[in-house]
């Protein structure tokens, strides 16, 4: 989401909405109105100044990503908008960015369609096509036990996970569970940045896994030699400990380690088949989900389950040595 978003509104809708926003977002928005200007600031309690319904919070969320593609589109940019040097500049398909110092290392990957699941399993099927209607911004790579303790010393991340004696620094974070992430990290993050990071949908980890290909992998049919970090993959760390992250090739996208290492959360709640899902790329949630959706296969697994179509499920408040995460940012 757009560090600032303009929208033409009445004045008394402007100072509601401001209101409203400035409870939900830990961002800086500025609303325009007809004459005048009213501005909401870096606001870190969460819903906790106005009480105003959830349904009405999440609407607003849904408009102002609207409004963020808006207004990068009238500006031009058909990629992502990024605040450097006191203005907002585009980066496009390919580009890479930081938001901050803290912030990881992102990649701009281009809107598109792709057809999604495979016959291999019941709960890959029915395959479908999905359109990402826009332009995201997708982590490099998975986020790094540097980037959590960053968090940690900041004192925002409670949790100081435990690496099982496989290393820091630029391992990917590991011991972390999907609460521990989406209720402490990313709202650290997006403060930190000024931008709203997130969780990828699994259709849109997906879209970024296969990076174009149809193939079993992003390079092929075949696992290969040395492509991952899994059981048995060639690499010098399979089957007994995580690789810092980018030891291996990145995809077409520019993006490294989808396939093995460790299964990466993903937004969606867990479902057994495809029966139903939006074409859209959007999540699928449920109220108190059992079970979140992970993605991408791990160092301790087989090859048949990095396939770029694995879908697996973990309870949120699991913590494994085997999963970890990657942001977004639209």
């Amino acid at each position: 989401m757009l560090s600032v978003v303009r929208c033409s509104v009445s004045p008394l809708s402007t100072i509601s909405l401001a209101r409203c926003i400035a409870a939900a977002f830990p961002l800086r928005i500025s609303f325009t109105a007809r004459h005048h200007s009213r501005h909401c600031v870096l606001c870190r309690d969460r819903l906790k100044v106005m009480r105003y319904p959830t349904c009405k919070i999440l609407l607003i969320c849904a408009l102002l990503q609207a409004l963020a593609a808006v207004d990068a589109k009238a500006a031009g940019c058909h990629g992502v908008l990024v605040r450097a040097a006191a203005t907002n500049q585009c980066r496009k398909p390919g580009d890479s960015f930081k938001d901050c110092p803290a912030c990881p290392e992102m990649v701009v990957v281009a809107g598109g369609s792709f057809a999604m699941g495979s016959a291999a399993s019941s709960d890959e099927t029915p395959v479908h096509n999905v359109t990402l209607a826009r332009p995201l911004a997708i982590g490099k790579f998975e986020v790094t036990f540097a980037e959590w303790d960053t968090c940690v010393a900041d004192g925002a991340c409670k949790h100081v996970p435990d690496d099982q004696g496989f290393g820091r620094l630029s391992r990917p974070v590991i011991d972390v569970s999907w609460n521990d992430v989406t209720s402490t990290y990313l709202p650290w993050l997006s403060r930190k940045a000024g931008r709203s990071y997130r969780l990828l949908s699994e259709a849109e980890w997906e879209y970024a896994a296969r990076a174009g290909s149809r193939a079993v992998y992003a390079w092929g049919d075949e696992i290969g030699l040395g492509r991952a970090n899994c059981d048995r993959c060639g690499s010098a760390w399979d089957n007994r400990q995580t690789a810092p992250v980018g030891s291996f090739a990145a995809n077409a996208f520019g993006l490294h380690d989808l396939h093995g290492n460790v299964w990466e959360w993903t937004l969606d709640c867990y479902q057994n088949s495809y029966v139903g899902a939006p074409k859209s790329g959007a999540a699928r949630q449920r109220p108190n989900c059992p079970t979140r959706v992970v993605r991408g296969g791990g160092w301790s697994d087989r090859a048949r389950y990095l396939r770029s179509a694995v879908r697996y499920g973990d309870p949120p408040g699991y913590r494994g040595n085997y999963v970890g995460f990657r942001v977004a940012r639209d």
